[in-house]
């Protein structure tokens, strides 16, 4: 069991029809309590309907709720999502919510120095009193795990550099890592080539990229491992990649086998992808069964 802080955005994901708990870091906190670690998420809610049923949430999924902060004037963070028909997520990100306010305290910092990873993501920086405290708890944090989550117009090229040069190991999708290695002046169409550019600029040292349908490319000790992915009727994407990186970082964390690692990762992000909702329960066996072609259950 590892102790892991998870920080950034918690918030409701609203669906035309219905509304779920969501936001990137509390997706990855879930998936990784959900594998037996004791995960931290420091964030903040608004004193609202919303923000009860968020802590009543956490609590049940057994989360740490003391760096969970709660502001009196500013609401929860909800984001309007809309599918298309293949199920593919597009976003409007509210602003201002509580999550742009994350303030820095003696708790934050005590969970910061303790954990053994740190996992941040980019869209928590776009208003400052949050990007100050990232940057001071990243000075502490042991070991750093960036998930770049790209959301316009909510980032720029020197913070993502900034960010970057602070990981340990950085996640992208395809279409990110194409897209900040441009703005670094490199520019070429092979994937590999720009994931050894980034790690080499920015001296990380392990990179994963997701490729969607298509699997994902994992770069570690200077090795590059392949998964090409897992067919699946895709009922949305919403919380796919996020639960992709919390089983990808468990199972390295636990020094377990690169390719073994990225393996289990694609398949639990295929089974997220073929469920509702960014959070679906599922079990060991049934990622087993998933890789193995046996029936599925995915409640």
């Amino acid at each position: 069991m590892k102790n892991i802080v998870c920080f950034g955005e918690v918030l409701w994901d609203v669906f035309p029809t219905h509304k779920k708990i969501g936001g990137a870091p509390l997706n990855v906190a879930l998936r990784l309590q959900s594998l037996g670690n004791h995960v931290y998420i420091i964030s903040k809610i608004g004193k609202d309907s919303n923000g009860k049923n968020i802590v009543f949430h956490i609590i049940e999924n057994h989360l740490n709720t003391e760096n969970l902060q709660i502001d009196e004037t500013l609401k929860t963070g909800d984001v309007q999502v809309t599918l298309d028909e293949t199920g593919s997520a597009s976003y409007v990100i509210e602003f201002p919510r509580a999550w742009d306010y994350i303030e820095l305290t003696k708790a934050t910092k005590t969970a910061t120095i303790n954990a053994d990873a740190f996992i941040y993501g980019s869209l928590v920086t776009r208003n400052s009193t949050s990007k100050n405290t990232l940057y001071a708890l990243l000075e502490l944090a042991k070991y750093k795990i960036f998930d770049v989550n790209l959301r316009a117009p909510f980032y720029t090229t020197e913070i993502l550099n900034h960010l970057m040069f602070q990981a340990d190991f950085i996640k992208f999708n395809d279409d990110e890592i194409f897209e900040i290695s441009r703005k670094n002046n490199y520019n070429s169409d092979v994937l590999e080539d720009n994931i050894k550019f980034i790690a080499e600029s920015t001296n990380t040292k392990s990179i994963c990229v997701t490729k969607g349908s298509q699997g994902a490319i994992l770069y570690c000790s200077n090795t590059f491992y392949y998964n090409n992915g897992y067919a699946i009727e895709v009922v949305d994407t919403v919380g796919a990649g996020d639960s992709f990186l919390a089983t990808l970082i468990n199972k390295l964390l636990n020094q377990d086998n690169p390719q073994e690692a990225i393996d289990f990762a694609c398949a639990v992000g295929a089974l997220v992808a073929g469920s509702e909702g960014a959070n679906p329960i599922i079990s060991k066996e049934d990622i087993t069964n998933f890789i193995n072609h046996k029936d599925i259950i995915c409640d």
